[in-house]
């Protein structure tokens, strides 16, 4: 048995008993009968995994580490504890899918366990979906203001501008920024909800002039769905006599969007994605407020480094990578990036000076 094998062995027992221990603390939290069962039996099926991986490392010769929970388990726990299960739902599947695709290892009489998808489909599902994903947008704002201010600062620090300068292009740069993705977010979403309306009425007047064709449309979505001729044309033909449902059923599975959201509120996405987009810029640029020369340049990458250090540690929930490589990246990233505008800004000041 190669060391390699017994290394990806480990990541496979970690992942599953991680998975594991968040399924189950899903179930703790749930007020949905329904759902804390559906967890529980997830989490039964991740140890009965992680009992594979087991086997397998004492198979090979190798020591079987002891459970600890991870730092993405108690952190998705927190968030769900905070604001509900449903609210992390969408990033614990994507995170699942994201570790089951990363370990290309025999998987015989391995079962992989996700949440069911008549759950997942469940009355609600695009708002649960929304919420998770504001985790993810949540960390991508913060990130984006975090790595465009710090360069913008040490572009500044590098032409060797005073620290009153510094700290006034560093809080132009938070706010052109912030109001930049803010207008970005709210024309996206507007545009969004003008071509879901659209798409919206289109099906509501083809559904008014021919409700024949609506049923053998919905009679079809059902067939595909599993349901024999019969039964999805009785489905159809009962849907059919109201037409607000026949609706919101053709748009719900053609459109995959729910009629009463249409993608969520344009200013909300507008004032999150200023708000993040302004704390991660503000990381760089707020010790110039307080110290002045190199204590402030020191000061900013001291603070640049810490929001780093949280940015990646909440990419590591959506990537299924390790927190130590995710703030690593982060930080090979950002390096180089400051680096290159602090060599432009150098450059361009000794230029300027003449």
């Amino acid at each position: 048995m190669t060391t390699s094998n017994v290394r990806r062995y480990r990541i496979n027992l970690r992942i599953e008993r991680d998975n594991a221990a968040l399924y189950a603390r899903l179930a703790e939290l749930t007020a949905d009968a329904r759902l804390a069962r559906a967890y529980r039996r997830i989490a039964e099926g991740e140890q009965a995994n992680a009992a594979f991986w087991e086997s397998h490392l004492r198979e090979a010769g190798a020591v079987v580490p002891p459970p600890r929970t991870g730092l993405r388990v108690r952190v998705l726990g927190w968030f769900a504890q905070a604001f509900g299960t449903e609210f992390v739902m969408p990033t614990v599947v994507r995170l699942e899918h994201a570790d089951h695709g990363a370990t290309p290892v025999d998987r015989s009489g391995h079962r992989d366990h996700f949440v069911p998808p008549q759950l997942r489909a469940a009355r609600g599902h695009s708002h649960r979906a929304q919420s998770g994903n504001t985790l993810r947008a949540a960390v991508l704002g913060a990130n984006d203001g975090l790595v465009s201010n710090a360069s913008l600062v040490m572009g500044m620090a590098g032409a060797a501008a005073s620290d009153r300068a510094v700290l006034l292009a560093g809080l132009a740069g938070l706010v052109a920024g912030a109001c930049s993705m803010a207008l970005g977010e709210w024309l996206s979403v507007n545009s969004s909800r003008e071509f879901y309306q659209a798409q919206i009425t289109e099906r509501a007047e083809r559904l008014a002039v021919a409700p024949e064709d609506g049923v053998r449309h919905i009679a079809g979505i059902y067939r595909d769905k599993g349901l024999g001729r019969a039964e999805a044309e009785h489905l159809a033909e009962h849907l059919a006599e109201t037409p607000r449902t026949a609706l919101d059923t053709v748009v719900r599975e053609d459109l995959g969007i729910d009629p009463a959201e249409l993608g969520g509120s344009a200013w909300s996405a507008a004032l999150s994605s200023f708000c993040l987009f302004a704390f991660g810029a503000a990381f760089a640029v707020v010790p110039y407020q307080f110290l002045h020369g190199h204590a402030a340049m020191l000061g900013s990458m001291a603070a640049t480094v810490v929001g780093l250090a949280l940015i990646g540690t909440g990419t590591s929930l959506f990537t299924g990578r390790s927190v130590l490589f995710s703030i690593a990246r982060q930080f090979v990233i950002t390096l180089a990036a400051a680096a290159i505008t602090y060599g432009v800004g150098h450059l361009l000041g000794t230029v300027v000076a003449g």
